[in-house]
C-alpha cells in the first residue's frame, strides 16, 4: 500500500498580485484592445502603473507567457510582445496528457477515426473553393517532396488541420490540432516516415479530397477510416 506523500498545505489566500495583472492583461487581449503584434510596455514602466515591484511583473509576463498570451523576446530592444501561442500551449498539455496516461495506439485511433468522420462530414457541407486550393496545393507540395527522394511527413500533418479548417468550426480545429501533435510525436519516435510510406499517405489524401470535391460522402469516409486504421500500423507501440 502506497504511504501518503508528507505534504503539508497552507490555508488558501486572495488571489496574488501577479495573478490580477495577467488577468487584466489577459482581458484586454481577449477584449481586442491589445492585439496581436503590439508591444507591451517596460516591465519598469508596467510596475509603475500597476505600483507593484519589477518582480510581480516579471512573474505576471511568465505566467501570461506559459499561457500562450504573449512571448518575451529577450535583449535590449526586446520585451513582453502579444502573440498567440494559446494553440501550440495546449496541443503541447495535450501530448503531455498522453504521454502521461495509460492511453493506448488503439484508444487513439478508435478517438480519431470518430473525431475526423464528423470533421469530415461537416467539412463536405462546408468546404469552400479556398478550401480546396489549400488541400491541393498541400498535396503537390507533398507529392513534389517525395519525388524529390524526401519524406513528406509535415506536409501531411498539416492535411488533416486544413480539413478540420474546411469544416468551419473552430472547435474541430483546435481538437484536431491537438491530435496532430500526438500523431506527429508519434512519428516521429519511430523515425519519421521514409519517402515511400509518405508517398502513400499523400495518395490516400489525393483520393480522399477527389471524394469530397465530388461529393460522395460515403466512400470519403470509408477512404479517411481506412488510411487511419493503415497509418496506425507506423506507430511505436507504447510501452
Amino acid at each position: 500500500m502506497n504511504s501518503e506523500p508528507a505534504i503539508v498545505f497552507s490555508p488558501l489566500k486572495t488571489k496574488r498580485r501577479f495573478e490580477e495583472i495577467s488577468t487584466k492583461i489577459k482581458e484586454l487581449i481577449l477584449k481586442g484592445v491589445l492585439k496581436t503584434g503590439d508591444r507591451l510596455p517596460s516591465e519598469t514602466e508596467l510596475a509603475r502603473q500597476f505600483k507593484v515591484g519589477r518582480q510581480t511583473i516579471r512573474e505576471a509576463l511568465r505566467l501570461l507567457e506559459l499561457s500562450g498570451f504573449i512571448t518575451v523576446q529577450r535583449g535590449g530592444s526586446g520585451g513582453p510582445i502579444i502573440e498567440n501561442t494559446i494553440m501550440n500551449t495546449l496541443s503541447s498539455s495535450f501530448l503531455d496528457a498522453f504521454k502521461y496516461s495509460n492511453t493506448t495506439i488503439a484508444e487513439l485511433t478508435l478517438a480519431r477515426i470518430q473525431i475526423e468522420t464528423q470533421v469530415l462530414k461537416e467539412a463536405l457541407k462546408h468546404i469552400d473553393d479556398a478550401d480546396v486550393r489549400a488541400l491541393r496545393e498541400n498535396i503537390v507540395r507533398a507529392k513534389k517532396m517525395t519525388a524529390e527522394g524526401m519524406q513528406a511527413f509535415r506536409a501531411n500533418i498539416d492535411f488533416h488541420k486544413l480539413l478540420a479548417k474546411a469544416s468551419k468550426n473552430h472547435v474541430f480545429v483546435i481538437v484536431v490540432d491537438a491530435i496532430m501533435t500526438v500523431v506527429a510525436n508519434l512519428l516521429s519516435r519511430r523515425g519519421e516516415p521514409s519517402p515511400e510510406e509518405s508517398s502513400y499517405v499523400t495518395k490516400s489524401h489525393e483520393r480522399l479530397l477527389d471524394s469530397i470535391v465530388a461529393k460522395r460522402e460515403q466512400e470519403a469516409i470509408s477512404l479517411l477510416q481506412a488510411h487511419m486504421i493503415e497509418v496506425e500500423k507506423l506507430f511505436p507501440r507504447k510501452k
